[in-house]
């Protein structure tokens, strides 16, 4: 960064009093921090890296105290980053605000066949962290694995499971399986029958791969209990949440079998617990009747979640998830992104495959179309519905879709456009409340306790933006980091 950015930088850490995703703050006015190796490794294992701060105190309410000695923090800085594996290569930063100097080091994001990165003093087994929120978390033995997976390119769907055999294998599906296999590649009708399971993956060594068991199975939860879907239904808006009659869950059900059937099951537990949604076009009059969410979307969810899952030794004992709530959908689904995939690229990149063999099985015996149109089609169909897009999340040991059922849509009236009152309960009071001082994202998301901020958003902060209740403070830049919001006054 420049010098000016470096200011800037300072003027917002002392007005938000605040550290986040990217950023560590460090006093240094009386010599150089002794431990940043955590910092280090939780920044360079991210994406887009991070920032050290040097010269504001967060122990006295984040009061600005400079740096004891700018030539020597930054030599002692650099000493630590050479601690690193790999080593670490900061860009420093100085500058004189109110008198005192401040430094910053930018930490810049390694690539992903390198990560992680650790500190060599502790080891790679304790010495990798991630950031998460505004912490240093030390990697779990999964998120350690995760990166190993990418770089050499373990397949765990290829893996053998040794307690099977192959008549735990369908044969009828197997036999149309080969056949379509066959027709697109003839010449596999020259080999013998036992090289062409191990072409396909559907053996090896001899033993049906977890890719096979999953796919062409007789009963693929007698070797692997967990991987199945858990489906619920909860009465509220939160777990935990009970009718008048106090049931936790209006439905419950645990879905086994192929994934070709857990895709189907779980298809018909959600159709049967959705509401039907009536829109009265203004125009006509005439009234049509939706299903509360899109079942292509639903479908396609679900697909990704039973395909692309991880299902290594440290997720399979973790089922996929479907909680229909009273205002929202979730699934989710064990491991998170893989490869260098990030959220932003969803649906436009290329993604690299977890589980390939898996997938190819997958396309035949599931009709799905393994083509990347997955995405795509969730937030075109909920964008045909009238709904909000499906939101996104990859969180540290999973990824979940999140589908609201609240029309939000142009072409619909808001709830607020009906009965401004109806949305002002308990919280979105609360919230007002406290947005009349302009709110940072961190802010809010601390203040309401939710994780994501792209929850928060949906969910709370765009329905009273729409209903001219908060604004932006940076309207022209929405997702400027320097963003707050503002309760407007009512006169």
């Amino acid at each position: 960064m420049i010098t000016e950015e470096l200011i800037e930088l300072a003027h917002w850490i002392l007005e938000k009093k605040t550290e986040r995703q990217d950023l560590e703050i460090k006093a240094a006015d009386g010599g150089c921090p002794k431990r940043l190796y955590d910092t280090l490794s939780s920044f360079s294992n991210q994406d887009g890296g991070g920032i050290l701060f040097f010269g504001i105190d967060e122990t006295q309410d984040f009061r600005l105290v400079g740096v004891y000695d700018l030539q020597d923090l930054q030599k002692k800085v650099v000493e630590q980053c050479n601690q690193m594996v790999p080593p670490v290569r900061a860009v420093f930063t100085v500058a004189e605000i109110n008198g005192v100097n401040v430094c910053s080091a930018e930490i810049p994001g390694i690539d992903l066949s390198e990560r992680p990165c650790y500190y060599k003093g502790a080891g790679r087994l304790k010495g990798a962290f991630i950031r998460v929120g505004d912490a240093d978390m030390m990697m779990t033995e999964y998120e350690l694995y995760s990166y190993e997976a990418f770089r050499k390119h373990l397949h765990d769907d290829e893996r053998e499971i040794p307690r099977a055999e192959p008549s735990d294998l369908d044969e009828n599906l197997i036999a149309l399986y080969m056949a379509e296999k066959k027709r697109n590649r003839p010449g596999f009708a020259q080999l013998p029958k036992e090289r062409v399971y191990e072409l396909l993956d559907i053996y090896r060594n001899g033993k049906p791969t977890l890719a096979a068991i999953m796919n062409l199975g007789i009963y693929p939860q007698g070797f692997l209990p967990q991987l199945c879907v858990t489906a619920i239904v909860v009465p509220g808006t939160e777990i935990g949440e009970t009718d008048v009659d106090d049931n936790r869950f209006l439905d419950n059900k645990r879905i086994e079998g192929t994934l070709a059937e857990q895709v189907e099951e779980s298809l018909a537990f959600c159709k049967r617990n959705m509401k039907t949604r009536t829109v009265i076009d203004k125009q006509t009059g005439i009234r049509r009747d939706y299903d509360e969410y899109p079942i292509a979307a639903i479908r396609e969810a679900i697909l990704n979640a039973v395909v692309h899952r991880d299902y290594s030794i440290y997720t399979e004992g973790t089922p996929i998830q479907i909680v229909m709530y009273r205002n929202r959908l979730e699934i989710h689904s064990p491991g998170t992104l893989y490869g260098r995939m990030t959220i932003d690229q969803l649906g436009i990149a290329r993604p690299d495959l977890r589980n390939p063999a898996l997938a190819t099985m997958a396309e035949s015996l599931t009709n799905a179309e393994n083509r990347y149109s997955g995405i795509p089609t969730m937030r075109r169909e909920m964008n045909n519905f009238g709904l909000p897009e499906p939101i996104f999340e990859n969180r540290r040991n999973e990824f979940v879709v999140t589908f609201f059922n609240q029309n939000t849509s142009a072409n619909s009236p808001s709830p607020l456009d009906k009965e401004t009152s109806s949305l002002l309960d308990k919280e979105t009071s609360s919230l007002l409340d406290f947005c009349k001082k302009p709110r940072t994202r961190e802010e809010l998301t601390n203040y309401m306790n939710i994780e994501t901020f792209s929850y928060l958003l949906k969910r709370y902060l765009q329905p009273l933006l729409d209903a001219g209740l908060l604004k932006l403070t940076i309207p022209d830049k929405p997702r400027s980091r320097n963003q707050r919001y503002h309760t407007i006054s009512q006169q």
